[in-house]
């Protein structure tokens, strides 16, 4: 059994990044798709598609396909787990982190969802400050 999965997809991103890989397999959870979904609309990501096996079968693929920019220099330079099952961090709407002077982005889990951090401020909400992507 996992602690860990947010931890996991950080981890898998960042080594398939490394090792300049197109594209990395995780297995899927609604948090860990909203979270990719808003590394999407954000630009981090060239894609990420849904594979599930059946209905029934709630086991399935997330994958995701990374972007690079001209000779395999990826888009993504680092990503920071922050809350941990050990430590829980819990923000104010007037607390959130802007990453690099909003180049990067922060992962907040709200009462609306999934969210970064412009779109936390926007709807005047904080929470669960997730992780951070530059």
């Amino acid at each position: 059994m996992m602690t860990d999965p947010i931890a996991d997809l950080l981890t898998r991103v960042r080594n398939a990044n490394k090792a300049r890989q197109r594209k990395v397999d995780v297995t899927p959870t609604q948090l860990k798709v909203s979270i990719v979904d808003l590394w999407k609309k954000a630009g981090f990501i060239k894609n990420y598609k849904l594979y599930r096996q059946s209905d029934a079968d709630k086991t399935g693929l997330l994958r995701i396909y990374l972007k690079y920019i001209g000779k395999n220099e990826p888009v993504i330079h680092g990503l920071k787990r922050i809350s941990k099952p050990s430590k829980r961090v819990y923000i104010t709407q007037d607390k959130l982190p802007t990453i690099l002077n909003g180049i990067g982005m922060a992962i907040v889990s709200t009462s609306r969802g999934v969210l970064n951090d412009e779109l936390a401020r926007e709807h005047r909400v904080g929470g669960e400050l997730l992780c951070t992507i530059w």
